[in-house]
């Protein structure tokens, strides 16, 4: 009778260490900053900007060889007061048991006034960077330009202000910036730490660090106004598809395939190998621009007819990219997706299969993801090291 009493609280004591265990990963899934990694061979990343769409992209590179690191940890960072319904992502990630994906909202307050300088969520700023091994700033809305200093052009559309918030203040926290030339950065301690800017990310970097935008690219640059003359320009000049707005009826995408120009200092020939008379096309779908550069960054890329920036690097610290177009979306990787992109074109095409036509541009994308991804893991390399 005692052994079988023994026997029961034995098994009792299991299941309430089983259960207490499975109650304290559901804690860390919604909670990922307080996940410690499971071992030191995982890397963790953190991208702003976690939405449905955003994570969609990130498990599609990884199931297309595009990130190939097999311990990979992905922590979502957004605001409590952004508009987007993150509850889409979380569900997507919990019905896929997507255990590599984890979520981490912010709560301090922000103002205009207080991004450049420590404010409310200076702390957690630190903290995402300290046990994070790169970070991704992904595309969006237009930035408003109040928080670069000039006034709102009637073709700038403002959406979601505590998205841009929250990013550009973590940016100029990374990077410093032209606002306060004492304000110490904090990849000061981490130099070679990696962040990549697409689209809104690349405008983000310039803006965050006393950089300005371009708020309309046909209109400023090319002097268009209307969308038939902006037809007239050539595709070489379309960094939107505007017959899109147009024909809304044919439903062709907004985005646009075009090539652009390498600098022949910049990291695209020097670190990934191409040749600078080389024009791999890119995926892009954005009517703005860096315009005044902010501090510490220099043109990496343009347009064929270099009056649009494409992609900026910064000068002192080797492993901050922006780039102006779409390298993470997933239908560029997949032999199935199919685009149309003006009305005569009765037939969609495959943007994956254009860009393996039009050499070195499906290269060119495998190479900036290769170089991503081993940025990474160089960093959390040295990272290991550091007592």
């Amino acid at each position: 009778m005692k052994n079988s009493a023994l026997i029961k609280l034995i098994l009792l004591v299991f299941l309430v260490a089983g259960t207490l265990q499975t109650a304290l990963f559901s804690l860390s899934a919604d909670n990922g900053l307080d996940k410690s990694l499971e071992s030191q061979e995982e890397i963790a990343i953190a991208v702003l900007y976690p939405s449905l769409g955003t994570i969609k992209e990130l498990v599609a590179l990884r199931e297309n060889g595009l990130i190939d690191i097999p311990r990979l940890s992905v922590l979502g960072i957004y605001h409590e007061r952004e508009l987007t319904d993150y509850d889409k992502a979380r569900e997507f990630v919990r019905a896929n048991n997507l255990r590599w994906i984890t979520f981490h909202p912010i709560s301090g307050p922000l103002t205009e006034d207080t991004l450049f300088q420590k404010n409310p969520c200076s702390a957690e700023f630190e903290r995402i960077f300290k046990e994070t091994d790169g970070i991704i700033f992904f595309g969006g809305p237009d930035i408003p330009p109040f928080l670069y200093r000039e006034k709102t052009s009637l073709l700038t559309k403002i959406e979601d202000p505590y998205r841009h918030f929250l990013e550009i203040s973590f940016i100029f926290h990374l990077l410093g910036g032209s606002q306060d030339a004492s304000f110490k950065p904090l990849l000061e301690s981490r130099p070679q730490f990696p962040l990549l800017g697409i689209c809104l990310g690349c405008q983000s970097l310039n803006v965050a660090t006393g950089g300005t935008l371009t708020q309309d690219i046909w209109s400023e640059i090319y002097g268009q106004t209307y969308i038939e003359d902006i037809i007239n320009l050539g595709k070489e000049n379309w960094h939107e598809n505007p017959l899109a707005r147009l024909a809304p009826q044919e439903k062709l995408t907004s985005f646009f395939l075009h090539a652009i120009q390498l600098d022949a200092k910049g990291k695209f020939c020097t670190a990934f190998g191409f040749d600078p008379k080389e024009t791999p096309y890119v995926y892009s779908s954005h009517h703005q621009q860096a315009e005044k550069l902010g501090k510490g960054f220099h043109v990496a890329a343009t347009s064929l007819d270099g009056k649009v920036v494409e992609a900026i690097e910064h000068e002192r610290y080797p492993n901050v990219l922006g780039v102006q177009f779409h390298p993470e979306a997933s239908g560029l990787y997949s032999h199935a997706a199919r685009v149309r992109f003006v009305p005569q074109e009765k037939e969609s095409i495959n943007p994956r299969a254009f860009l393996e036509e039009h050499p070195p541009s499906y290269a060119f994308h495998q190479k900036l993801w290769a170089w991503v991804s081993q940025k990474w893991a160089e960093n959390h390399l040295e990272a290991s090291r550091i007592p």
